[in-house]
Formats: C-alpha cells, sequence, structure tokens
C-alpha cells in the first residue's frame, strides 16, 4: 500500500452468504488494504457472531429481529454496535466512516439497500444482479446524478468491465456472456422432469448459494445477467450474446467495432472478482491459484440449449419488453425456485410458473419504486397461488 493511503472501510451486506463469506477472506487475505467497518445478514446469527468476533466490525445488523438479544448479548463485551430490522440497515449504510458498500444479498431484497448507498454517495460493489433486474433504469440514473460508481462482482461483469478498461473511447459492438451450462447441461426434457433438488445444487465449476446455483441450473441466472449487462454497459438486447463455456475459464469476451475480441481468462475463484471490485483500479497481489494453460488443454464452446431450458429467452422477453417486466419475471423466478428447493414443484414447473405471472401481473412501462414494490408483491401473490394448485 502507497505510503499515506489509508484502509478501506467496507460495509459487507450478506457476510454470512457465499459472496460476504468469500469477501472476508479477501479482507482476511489483504489486511493492509481493507477493514470490517459493518457486517449484516439476516437469519444466521452464529455465523455472523464469529464473523464479527474475527473482524471487529464497528457495527452489526442482524435482519430478523428475534434474533437480535442472541447476537448483542454475544457482542457486548466486545463494543460492538448491534441493531436489527431492514430500516437499522438502512440508516447504517449512511454511515460517514464507510469507504465502500459491497452488496452481496440475494434477490429483491438488495434493491433498497443499494438505493440507499447511491443516496449517501457510497462507492458500491454489487453482486445482486436482482437490483438491476428488477429497476436497472432507476439504479443506474440514481447513481450516475449522484456521482456513484457501480463496481461488478459478478464474474462475467467483472470480465467485460476488466475487458472494457483503457476501451471506453470505442463503441462495443457485442459482449458474449459465458455460461458453465449447469450440471444439467445436454439433457433433454424427459431426464429434466425427475431431477432432484440436490442434483441441480450439484454446480460443476462453481460453490454458490442455493438459489443462484438453481438459477444456473434453469439458465435463468445467465437471463438475469443479461438484463444487469443491458444496464451496467448501456447496450441493447441485441448487443448481449450468450455462449456456452463447459470449462469457466473465459469469464466473458468483447467484441468492437473492428472485430476484434477482448477476452478476461481465469480460474473459477469468485474472490478474483470481489477483489478486483472491491481494490478497483489497483490490482492487488494476490495468493490465489494461478492458471496453468497445460491443465486445461482444451475450452469448448457451444450455444445454449433455449428449447429445454425456456429460462434464458424468458428473460430476453422480459428486457426486450421492459417497464415492469423484468420486475415480475425476478420476482416469479424467485418464488419458483424457493417452491423447488422446498421440493413443493418439479424443475421444468419453474419457467411454467415465471411464463405464467408474466402474462397475468400487470403491465406498466414506466415504472417508479412503488411500482416495482406493487410489482413485486402482486408476482408473489400470483406465483404463490400457481404453486397451490399445482400442490393440490
Amino acid at each position: 500500500m502507497p505510503l499515506n493511503q489509508k484502509k478501506k472501510n467496507l460495509a459487507i451486506l450478506g457476510s454470512t452468504g457465499s459472496i460476504g463469506s468469500q469477501a472476508l477472506d479477501v479482507v482476511r487475505q489483504q489486511s493492509g488494504h481493507f477493514c470490517v467497518e459493518v457486517l449484516t445478514a439476516q437469519n444466521n446469527a452464529s455465523l455472523l457472531i464469529a464473523q464479527a468476533i474475527e473482524f471487529r466490525p464497528n457495527v452489526v445488523v442482524i435482519g430478523a429481529e428475534h434474533l437480535y438479544q442472541k447476537v448483542a448479548s454475544a457482542l457486548q463485551p466486545l463494543d460492538i454496535k448491534v441493531y436489527t430490522g431492514e430500516e437499522s440497515l438502512l440508516q447504517v449504510i449512511g454511515m460517514e466512516t464507510i469507504d465502500m458498500v459491497l452488496i452481496a444479498l440475494v434477490g429483491y431484497a438488495g434493491l433498497r439497500p443499494t438505493l440507499s448507498a447511491i443516496e449517501a454517495g457510497k462507492q458500491i460493489a454489487i453482486a445482486n444482479k436482482e437490483t438491476f433486474v428488477v429497476a436497472g433504469e432507476l439504479v443506474t440514473r440514481l447513481a450516475k446524478e449522484r456521482g456513484v460508481n457501480l463496481y461488478p462482482v459478478d464474474s462475467e461483469h467483472s470480465a467485460i468491465f476488466q475487458c472494457l478498461a483503457g476501451e471506453f473511447h470505442n463503441p462495443v459492438e457485442k459482449i458474449y456472456l459465458t455460461a458453465s451450462g449447469g450440471p444439467f447441461r445436454g439433457k433433454g426434457k424427459q431426464y429434466l422432469q425427475q431431477v432432484t433438488k440436490a442434483e441441480a445444487l450439484k454446480h460443476p465449476n462453481w460453490t454458490m448459494g442455493c438459489k443462484i446455483t438453481i438459477d444456473s441450473a434453469t439458465l435463468m441466472n445467465k437471463g438475469l445477467e443479461v438484463i444487469e449487462a443491458k444496464w451496467l454497459f448501456g447496450l441493447e438486447a441485441d448487443q448481449i450474446d450468450v455462449v456456452v463455456h463447459p470449462q469457466s475459464i473465459i469469464h466473458s469476451m468483447v467484441q468492437f467495432g473492428d472485430g476484434s475480441i477482448k477476452a478476461q481468462m481465469g480460474l473459477p475463484d469468485m474472490r478474483l472478482p470481489i477483489q478486483y471490485a472491491l481494490s478497483y483500479p489497483q490490482r492487488l497481489s494476490s495468493g490465489f491459484q494461478r492458471f496453468c494453460f497445460t491443465d486445461h488443454p482444451e475450452l469448448t464452446f457451444e450455444p445454449p440449449d433455449r428449447e429445454n431450458f425456456r429460462c434464458l429467452d424468458l428473460a430476453y422477453e422480459a428486457m426486450k419488453t421492459g417497464g415492469n417486466m423484468p420486475c415480475i419475471l425476478n420476482a416469479a423466478n424467485e418464488v419458483a425456485v424457493n417452491a423447488f428447493l422446498k421440493d413443493s414443484i418439479k424443475f421444468l414447473r419453474i419457467p411454467e410458473i415465471i411464463e405464467t405471472c408474466m402474462h397475468r401481473v400487470g403491465f406498466d412501462p414506466n415504472p417508479d419504486f412503488m411500482v416495482y414494490s406493487g410489482t413485486d408483491q402482486e408476482t408473489r401473490l400470483i406465483a404463490g397461488e400457481i404453486i397451490d394448485k399445482l400442490m393440490v
């Protein structure tokens, strides 16, 4: 670290999840560059306590109010302030001592904290793609107005961001988001009708949380990333393509007007894009495993199977329709995935539920935050009703 450069104070929202936990691993390895000011979690009080004991943040927020006393009692000897509830989380984000907020929350829950961080003028490292899916126009407009930088944490969007370094004056012709294909790549409809939750959670390359792992299996994760890319990089639908790359070594590519393509490569390790987002524009030296070309003599590419994995096309449809349609898509997907994880529906019901909601929920071409909120609630209600009927 250069002389007189102070450590960057981080607020890690969702510290007990997959991204949050790996971000703390980055902090462990880069303790000379980062320190933890705030940690938050929704329900995992035990891990949150352990993290707070290790990293000694100034503030901890536990979302579930019934767990407040457990966390407060455990951390009281360390003089760590403990708060609970969403409103407390939103207020804490505005603390003057915070330099950067990492949004590692899952799903729609990331939207309000992201908007609060923008309003507070914080620099943001964002791993919550659903925020862009639900309200990409609102989020990017407010960030621009407040002069807030949004640094992508998703490996694909980090790859695009890295490929664009030094190229911001050159227009992008197309980007290619790579997908592993998930655990069911190459499988047909008959096979997919019988897959189990345990099988769907066995991702071939990445270690992720349950929701995003199921999204990867349905290809909805790639669909959400397509919408996220539109807002992050100011692209149109026909400028964003998806290619299946089973080895997950090339994380995404940018094609420019002269036909040349830049690709960002590396082993599938989320700590790399997390560290890049937290440290940008620096590239900090790390002890992460290095990629070796001779260990990966073959890198292959193929088109996604849109017939058997319909979620990808549903996402493109929602993006092209605009308005609150991506919000409908996201809410329906969250409810359907949750039902699948509870063994309430079969795997192939997920796209069916999403498509039905896209036709039934009221469409608004010019939504504001209140419309997004109402759309999210209405969609969850309708999706729940559909699932209840399927279970009868």
